[in-house]
Parts: C-alpha cells; structure tokens; sequence
C-alpha cells in the first residue's frame, strides 16, 4: 500500500538539496535510513512529526513472559503481512539507482522491511535486523516468517487479519489477544521463538555493527534519511561521521539529535528529496 505526499518541495528544501549536492560533489557516500523512508510505503514510523509516540515491547519484556510473547505474536500476525505487502517508494528506488551508478555505496538501515532489497539495493546491513525471518534463541535455526505465519494460523485457525487495523514498524497490530492465542515453540528444540529483529533494549549483534562502522569508515560523506537519530545505534554513525570531519547531510521532516552536527538538513519528504538530491 502507498499513501498519499506531497508532490512538490519547498523553496527553503529545494534550496538545501542544491546545497547539499554541491557539499557531497565527488564524494563517497554511505546512507544511515529510518523509519520515515518507508512512511510512503504506507508503514507508519515510530516517531514521526504529529504522530503520537509509539512504546514497542522490549527485549527483557518479551523474553522475560510468556503472556508478552503471546501478545506479541498474535498481534505480529495481524499486522506483519502489511508490511510484507508493502512496495518500495521513491526514495527506496533513489538509493538503490545511486548505488547502481556508483555515488552511493552501503545503505546501513535501522528498518527491518526489507525495502531497500525490494527496490534493488545490493549492499545493505540491516542493523536491527529483518522482520521476514525469525530465529530460534535457542539454536538459533532461522526460519522464514511466512513459515512461522502457518504454524501461528494451525494454532489458531479462528484468528482473522483485516486491513483497517493499525499497526506499527514492526508489524505490531494495535489489536487485543484473544485469551486462548497459541504460540509455537521451536520444532527443533523447543526454545523460545522470536522475529529476527533487534528489539528495544537488545545491542546489535557486534559483527554487524563493526560492518557498519567500517562502511562508514571507508566512505567521505554521511547521508542521513528518514531517522531522527533518537536510538543510539543510529546516532554513533553521526558521531563518528562528525568526529573524523565527514560532511554530513540530514533529509528528515522534524528535528534530529545531529541536526547541529549537519552541513546540511533538508526538510522535505524523504521520496521527493532524495530523488532531487541523488538523481536530479
């Protein structure tokens, strides 16, 4: 699902973008992207300007109860295949068009959609991980969340998903769970089940996060979109970028924690701006 945006940019981010351009002219990039790349795909952010402030589960809650993990997962099951249906937008295809020609290199993302591979995008580290797996934490076997969608539908054949439910970024549905939901365990062995993503409270995983740093090392310019940098994992890429002069471009609606680390902050629509700014 796609929704609808504004089709023209401002005077004043019109005028960024062309600064910004000239500032990242020859330069080596590497992009840091949130949740508010992907609000064109019709997938809601967390933080966004005029939303109302989302609290998702954490890992301690989650791990911690079985009644969380079956909140958890009767709610995902409603809501994660509107993110599965979900297309790339513009901004998605601006990234990986600019990797294809060559000025972008490794797209580091905090959104665990899967939109940037969907458009074409190659060199991608999913720093919180991919909503469209699931792992056991206990053998840690993955298992494809399509997989794990029919084991939940077995459990619970009665359970119906409808499209007019709110959900959030991580497929989280703003629904209820009936007091009988059933969860699977592993079929493996028996462990705890839990969608392959970070959650809130979890550290990325250390490999993960040194590929990360070391693409941002071997680049010449921060390009930051659609994240206002709230969550540390995203903000140590800004402070790293800062700290060894790396010009830094910020394309978000609403203040960001490195907005004064910035040579750059275009307030636009991450589709509009990053198609002006990577393509025009």
């Amino acid at each position: 699902m796609m929704v609808e945006r504004a089709d023209s940019l401002s005077a004043a981010a019109a005028y960024s973008i062309d600064v910004a351009r000239d500032l990242l002219q020859g330069k080596s990039m590497v992009a840091l992207t949130g949740a508010g790349l992907s609000t064109d795909s019709g997938i809601p952010d967390y933080r966004g300007e005029g939303r109302v402030a989302k609290h998702p589960m954490t890992y301690d809650v989650f791990m911690g109860s079985h009644e969380a993990r079956v909140r958890y997962w009767a709610r995902s099951f409603v809501g994660w295949s509107r993110i599965a249906d979900a297309k790339p937008n513009l901004g998605h295809r601006s990234l990986s068009a600019a990797q294809a020609n060559g000025r972008l290199g490794k797209i580091i993302t905090q959104n665990v959609d899967g939109l940037h591979q969907s458009a074409g995008a190659l060199d991608v580290i999913d720093l919180h991980g991919r909503l469209d797996r699931v792992v056991c934490t206990g053998c840690k076997e993955l298992m494809n969340r399509l997989d794990m969608d029919a084991l939940l539908l077995a459990l619970n054949p009665s359970v119906r998903k409808s499209d007019s439910i709110e959900f959030s970024p991580d497929g989280d549905a703003e629904v209820e769970a009936p007091d009988d939901f059933a969860i699977p365990d592993c079929p493996r062995c028996s462990a705890i089940l839990k969608p392959d993503v970070v959650f809130f409270g979890e550290a990325v995983p250390v490999d993960r996060s040194e590929r990360a740093m070391a693409a941002l090392e071997a680049a010449e310019a921060l390009l930051v979109a659609g994240t206002s940098l709230t969550v540390n994992s995203g903000m140590r890429f800004a402070r790293a970028a800062a700290k060894s002069g790396k010009p830094i471009v910020i394309v978000n609606l609403g203040p960001t924690k490195a907005d004064e680390l910035a040579v750059a902050k275009i307030e636009a629509n991450t589709s509009l701006a990053l198609e002006r700014l990577l393509l025009g």
